[in-house]
C-alpha cells in the first residue's frame, strides 16, 4: 500500500491541476451520459457549474460536491473519474458540483482570490461563489444524503466526518473499511482538534455555536439530515487519494441503496 511521500510541509505541496481543462473533461463526460449541465446564476465569469441525472423513479437522492478548496485536487479528479466511469446505479438522482472554488485552483491556495475560505462562508455569505452554490442548491428537492470530498494536507490518512443529528442509519465504519483496501486510515485519536476513532468524526451539528459554517452544515441544515465529508490524505500519491475517494462515493452509495 501506498506511503506518504513527504512532500507536505507547512501545507500542500503535491501535484496540482489545470481546473479549467479538469471541468471542460467534467462538463464532455456528464454531456455524454445524458446528465444536464446548467451554469450558476448570478456568478459573474467565475466556470460553476451545477450537473443533474435523475431517475425516472428514484431509490435514492443524492448530492456530491467537491473544488471547495483551491489546495484540494483529488476531489475534482475524483469526480471526474465518476463521470467518465458513468458507473451509478439507475435508480438513484444525483445533483453534483464539480468545483465550487475555481480561483483557488488557479492559485494553487485553499481559499479563493479574495483570500476567503469558501468552507467557512455558509452562515454569513458574501462571497460570489458560495451566493451562487446556494441559490442553486435551494431549489434543488431534498437528498437522502450529501457527500463533499475533500483532502486534508496534515493527514497520516483516508477519514470522513460523518453529520447525522437525527442519528439516522449510517455507514460510515463500511466506508471507512472498504476504503482501508486501497488507502492507509487515519487511526489518530484527534484529528483537527477533534476526537476520532477509526478515522470517524462525528461532530455535533451545533449551528449557534460554530460561527462559520462549512458547507455541509448548510447542506445538513437545508437539504438533508444526513452529510459525509471524506477527507483524503493529500501528502500520499495522487492515485491513491483518487481511488481513496471514488471507493468511499461507491461504497456510501451502494450501502445506502442497499438500506432503501
Amino acid at each position: 500500500m501506498a506511503a506518504p511521500l513527504g512532500r507536505n510541509i507547512g501545507g500542500y505541496n503535491g501535484e496540482t491541476i489545470d481546473i479549467n481543462d479538469m471541468l471542460q473533461s467534467a462538463i464532455t463526460a456528464a454531456k455524454a451520459h445524458g446528465w444536464s449541465i446548467e451554469r450558476f446564476p448570478n456568478a459573474g465569469n467565475l466556470p460553476l457549474y451545477g450537473f443533474r441525472r435523475l431517475a425516472k423513479k428514484p431509490r435514492l437522492t443524492i448530492y456530491i460536491s467537491t473544488g471547495i478548496h483551491g489546495d484540494e485536487p483529488g476531489g475534482p479528479l475524483a469526480m471526474l473519474e465518476l463521470l467518465e466511469d458513468n458507473d451509478w446505479p439507475s435508480d438513484i438522482s444525483i445533483f453534483a458540483c464539480p468545483c465550487l472554488n475555481p480561483t483557488g485552483f488557479t492559485n494553487n491556495t485553499r481559499e479563493n482570490e479574495n483570500h476567503t475560505d469558501l468552507n467557512r462562508d455558509y452562515r454569513h455569505i458574501k462571497s460570489i461563489e458560495t451566493l451562487a452554490h446556494t441559490a442553486w442548491i435551494n431549489q434543488l428537492p431534498t437528498f437522502d444524503l450529501g457527500i463533499c470530498l475533500h483532502e486534508d494536507w496534515e493527514a497520516k490518512g483516508f477519514y470522513l466526518y460523518e453529520l447525522n443529528p437525527d442519528n439516522l442509519p449510517a455507514v460510515s465504519a463500511e466506508v471507512v473499511e472498504a476504503v482501508g483496501a486501497v488507502c492507509a486510515i487515519d487511526q489518530s485519536n484527534l484529528i483537527d482538534d477533534r476526537p476520532a476513532q477509526g478515522g470517524i468524526l462525528k461532530p455535533v451539528v451545533s449551528p449557534d455555536a460554530r460561527p462559520l459554517w462549512p458547507e455541509a452544515f448548510y447542506i445538513v441544515l437545508h437539504k438533508t439530515r444526513l452529510s459525509y465529508t471524506l477527507e483524503s490524505p493529500s501528502d500520499f500519491p495522487i492515485a491513491t487519494r483518487v481511488q481513496a475517494l471514488c471507493t468511499a462515493v461507491r461504497t456510501l452509495i451502494d450501502l445506502h441503496l442497499a438500506k432503501r
